[in-house]
């Protein structure tokens, strides 16, 4: 079974929070705080497995979390940091946000890795808050929280030629013949139900790889049988094999089947139809009707294709066929198909709106992701903290936003759900 597409959830490990801790020690008064830091959330990272060849992993796990910090403790010590998880995808994996609807990473090279969801921050134990006025801060400040991304990835073929066609033209002959891929091979048509790779090597010791994509049929952009599917496959494809039955023995007409699959080629993608495609009579050691073979030559000739006649299954031409093949491939350069958002931002920009506003005649309220950030390092019930909490309120505008609104005396004031009495 080939699994090529699929949807997880990854989610990178929240930040340990902050001690609230003060030194104890026997003859040492007044020790002062020494909260340590919480540790990092750990990162996932997505990183290219050369033994993994398909995403039939993912299809019975879909959530990976990373490890979370671990909270500061005393005598300054810092929590450790959240292991970073690391998950393995085939060559050839493709991610996409879904959130954000981005292409971000195209994960095509050997030991490629790439960082997808950055862990939150550990928060800042009490140590970091203490001042010539504040000598005792029993706050600390909460570790941030992690992300959480709904990401796709798509298994794209890694293959240099692929082999075009209806199904039972002998596209499964051919790359079994040429290379060490062994197909299923039957006289029915979808005896190939997934894309096969095989490693070429011709007589002069060139190499390339070759894939044998399952039958493309009329509609198949549309999503008949099992062409749209596959037809995400040759994208990377420099060269497509077209191979035609020339002998018609299925009744069919070779000329029209060469130009059937082109229709679904250019409804699929216009960058698609454009590369370079190879003819290839297939049969031909079977021929008795040689007008299927001189249309097909006028139709190459028109269209300043090059055409090999070859037999598949007496070997006939498939010596000069791939030859051919790997000389063209050394003139044309490889290329990246995926268009990569390269603005992505892995962390996620923390949203800065604070929002006050007067809900009835006696009672503001302030909230927000900054007010909610801040109400992590507060405690609300230490007299110090809520100094510390009104300073902040006064740098940040919020008190001068509500005497605007008509705040006085006595009103309450809902802070992210935390009520205060306002005083002068």
């Amino acid at each position: 079974m080939v699994i090529d597409y699929v949807k997880i959830k990854v989610i990178s490990g929240n930040g340990g929070n902050g001690a609230k801790s003060f030194r104890r020690e026997k003859y040492v008064a007044n020790g002062g705080p020494d909260g340590g830091d919480g540790g990092r959330g750990g990162n996932v990272y997505f990183k290219v497995d050369s033994n993994i060849n398909t995403l039939l992993d993912f299809k019975y796990k879909k959530i990976f979390k990373a490890e979370s910090g671990k909270n500061g403790e005393g005598a300054r010590r810092t929590g450790k940091s959240g292991e970073d998880l690391y998950i393995k995808v085939p060559k050839g994996t493709i991610v996409k946000d879904l959130d954000k609807d981005v292409i971000v990473a195209d994960l095509s090279k050997d030991d490629d890795v790439f960082l997808i969801a950055k862990g939150g921050m550990g928060g800042r134990g009490n140590q970091h808050f203490a001042t010539p006025t504040r000598q005792v801060p029993n706050f600390a400040e909460a570790g941030q929280k992690g992300v959480e991304k709904n990401i796709s990835l798509e298994l794209k073929m890694l293959a240099d030629v692929g082999l075009l066609g209806f199904p039972n033209v002998g596209k499964s002959t051919i790359i079994s013949t040429v290379s060490s891929a062994k197909p299923k091979i039957a006289n029915y048509h979808f005896t190939t139900l997934e894309p096969a790779l095989g490693v070429v090597r011709t007589k002069s010791n060139n190499g390339f790889v070759m894939a044998d994509i399952p039958g493309i049929i009329e509609g198949a952009s549309e999503g008949v049988g099992l062409g749209l599917k596959f037809l995400k496959h040759i994208e990377r494809t420099r060269i497509l094999l077209h191979v035609i039955d020339i002998t018609g023995s299925e009744g069919r007409d070779p000329i029209d089947d060469f130009n059937k699959i082109n229709d679904e080629l250019k409804k699929y993608s216009e960058k698609l139809a454009k590369k370079e495609q190879i003819v290839v009579a297939n049969k031909i050691d079977s021929l008795t009707n040689y007008e299927n073979l001189e249309r097909l030559e006028n139709l190459c000739k028109n269209k300043n294709l090059k055409l090999f006649k070859v037999s598949a299954v007496t070997k006939q031409g498939l010596d000069e066929l791939m030859e051919y093949i790997s000389k063209r491939l050394n003139e044309i350069p490889k290329e990246d198909i995926v268009n990569v958002d390269d603005t992505y931002e892995v962390s996620e920009k923390l949203d800065q709106t604070i929002n006050v506003y007067k809900k009835q005649e006696d009672y503001y309220v302030v909230d927000g992701a900054p007010i909610e950030r801040l109400m992590g390092k507060v405690n609300i019930f230490d007299s110090e903290s809520r100094q510390y909490l009104q300073k902040c309120l006064n740098g940040l505008g919020i008190m001068d936003r509500l005497k605007k609104l008509g705040l006085k005396d006595g009103d309450t004031i809902d802070i992210d759900g935390y009520q205060l009495e306002y005083s002068e």
